[in-house]
């Protein structure tokens, strides 16, 4: 069976298409994405703007597009907390229900903590021992800890990178007084878990799985993705300190020209490190490996364990088994490439 897991975030819309075979690991055959830049249409009032929807449309329509055109069987389609924490995030759902026939689950945040546990551990096996894995995406920040196939802990903290961007750094580059600010701030809202976290132990590895950890690793010198899933990637405290203040003195676009950062997320990638390095310091985590497996496996490996093996079944509330991928209504799109 052909799975298609879409992952509707807060920068793109990513498709990624696997041969689901139980006991096999869910390694990706074909992938697609398309930007939908959501951080940048997100007004006042919490809404996102009708530009920021129709990209989102768009993004979605010609991912459905390219899911029929590769005979996928499931497609499970997911929003993180770009649109889940929206004001019109109903409206955004049945829009897309509506106009591109694929209909989106909201994940808890904690349920994205979870899932994202469970691609980690099954990456790295039980002889991994005891995981903390952190995850800082565009509008949270996933933090799980554990040793069995559930996590012990799983929380969820406002911390994304592009939230932080627009709330605390208005000025490119910003101000010492803006970066002293969201400092305090990181600060502040990590003391809510790290408490807990401290008072568990010491995990037996540290695991960072998400964009901000793979190019902070890149900066400081780790292969390229081009190398594949398989070369060990790591990254000290000491380089992410080292970098803070280079990045804070560039602007975005400067950003934009070091290896591993992406024009697209080179505007957040400050606020990535400053809350990747006051994490590191929190916990007293000297350093963590990096993990190519994140949310969008763990979702491949839920239907795996729910629907193909009934035998062992999960308990993500949030994320129902999906229908077969539904028509899309006859509208004239374009894959980008």
């Amino acid at each position: 069976m052909k799975i298609g897991v879409l992952d509707i975030g807060s920068t793109t819309a990513q498709l990624q298409v696997t041969e689901a075979v139980p006991g096999a690991p869910p390694l990706p055959t074909h992938a697609f994405k398309q930007r939908i830049l959501l951080g940048e249409a997100l007004q006042p009032d919490g809404t996102i703007a009708e530009d920021g929807i129709d990209r989102v449309i768009d993004g979605v329509r010609t991912a459905a597009t390219v899911a029929r055109d590769l005979q996928v069987d499931r497609l499970y389609a997911f929003a993180t907390s770009a649109i889940r924490d929206a004001t019109n995030a109903g409206d955004i759902a049945a829009r897309l229900s509506a106009e591109t026939g694929v209909h989106p689950r909201f994940l808890s945040g904690e349920d994205e903590a979870r899932l994202t546990y469970l691609a980690v551990r099954r990456w790295y096996g039980w002889s991994a021992g005891r995981l903390l894995v952190l995850d800082i995406g565009g509008g949270s920040m996933e933090i799980a800890l554990g040793r069995d196939a559930q996590p012990d802990v799983a929380v969820s903290l406002p911390l994304g990178a592009g939230r932080l961007t627009r709330t605390f750094l208005p000025d490119d580059p910003p101000s010492a007084d803006q970066l002293h600010e969201l400092r305090h701030h990181v600060r502040t809202t990590l003391r809510q878990v790290s408490d807990r976290l401290l008072w568990e132990g010491d995990p037996k590895q540290v695991i960072g799985s998400s964009k901000t950890f793979k190019q902070l690793a890149r900066l400081a010198g780790a292969p390229p993705q081009r190398r594949g899933p398989f070369v060990r990637r790591s990254l000290a405290r000491k380089d992410v300190r080292r970098w803070l203040p280079r990045l804070a003195a560039m602007s975005s676009a400067d950003r934009a020209d070091l290896r591993g950062i992406s024009q697209y997320r080179a505007r957040q990638s400050l606020a990535g490190a400053v809350v990747a390095n006051a994490t590191m310091s929190t916990l007293d985590i000297e350093n963590l490996v990096v993990s190519p497996w994140a949310l969008r496996e763990g979702i491949l490996l839920h239907h795996l364990e729910t629907v193909t093996d009934q035998q062992h079944p999960s308990t993500v509330e949030s994320l129902q088994p999906a229908t077969a991928l539904a028509p899309v209504p006859d509208v004239v799109t374009t894959i980008q490439r």
